[in-house]
């Protein structure tokens, strides 16, 4: 049986999202972690994960030039748009990978090559196993390797006979969040009480919806605007969106992440870690009715 993935993500950045979703490993048990922000990963901060596994990551290809068959004639120079061909070398950093220059060369001097783009991780943690990555700087096809992440906490999690992937998503809704939502089983949107937050709350609830998953919304420092806070639930309501719970702002959710611990390792008396545990209760009741 394939394991549930829950993926918590958010509309923009700075709502909560890693800082819930790392309460939520330490919770849960029996489940894989997964870090699919891979753009600016950081859940491994908090966790000091131990390496097991690295691989690259090739999501591009660059141009290479055999030096001994290049006649310097000009005309990649001439047609890179980047002005990364210069012959009889390729700035790496410039080109784009186009494949223009070997189409154009006469003398089939050019070929391209897989670039490494970023790296997959296979680590542990004291909440569990973790699959996590990181792009390298100016890289693209970020979707590739959230895909990568994604692939590597599913087979961890059959080789283990763990029953759930917990994901922390990229903020927004562009190509890294579609490749972490597509066909999971549960979107936990964590938003706050600010214009910028519920606009984009809204956002990746049209997400959700265009990929049938279910959307779950917590709202994070709630106490902050109690007049955004009630918008948001009468969104939810009229959207017919379970509304997790409401988390208030609280100087213990920063002195935690300061020691480098989860809220539950941190203050596992805490009223906020008292409704953490309540809301995975309500996500694990949502994940077996499906």
């Amino acid at each position: 049986m394939d394991a549930a993935e829950v993926a918590v993500i958010s509309g923009k950045g700075g709502t909560g999202k890693t800082t819930i979703a790392a309460a939520f490993a330490s919770i849960a048990g029996d489940t894989v972690l997964a870090d699919c922000d891979v753009d600016a990963p950081d859940l491994h901060i908090l966790f000091q994960p131990s390496l097991i596994e690295e691989t690259t990551f090739s999501g591009s290809k660059v141009a290479v030039i055999d030096k001994d068959m290049c006649t310097e004639c000009g005309l990649c120079a001439e047609k890179c748009r980047f002005g990364a061909a210069k012959p009889p070398a390729i700035d790496h950093i410039a080109c784009e990978g186009c494949g223009v220059c070997e189409l154009v060369c006469p003398e089939e001097a050019i070929r391209m090559v897989d670039r490494v783009s970023g790296h997959v991780y296979n680590s542990t943690t004291r909440a569990g196993p973790m699959a996590h990555a990181r792009l390298m700087a100016g890289e693209g096809n970020s979707g590739k390797l959230v895909t990568e992440v994604r692939k590597l906490a599913a087979a961890i999690a059959e080789r283990d006979g763990l029953s759930k992937v917990l994901i922390d998503g990229s903020p927004g809704v562009g190509c890294p969040v579609i490749a972490t939502v597509t066909g999971i089983k549960l979107g936990v949107i964590v938003t706050e009480p600010t214009l910028s937050g519920i606009h984009d709350m809204e956002r990746v609830v049209q997400l959700l919806d265009k990929f049938r998953v279910e959307p779950l919304v917590i709202v994070n420092k709630f106490d902050l605007n109690l007049e955004n806070t009630d918008r948001i639930e009468d969104y939810c309501k009229k959207r017919g969106i379970h509304l997790l719970g409401k988390i208030p702002f609280d100087p213990v959710m920063t002195a935690s992440m300061v020691e480098r611990q989860t809220l539950p390792e941190y203050a596992p008396e805490h009223k906020i870690t008292s409704l953490l545990r309540e809301m995975w209760d309500k996500i694990l009741q949502n994940l077996s009715s499906k």
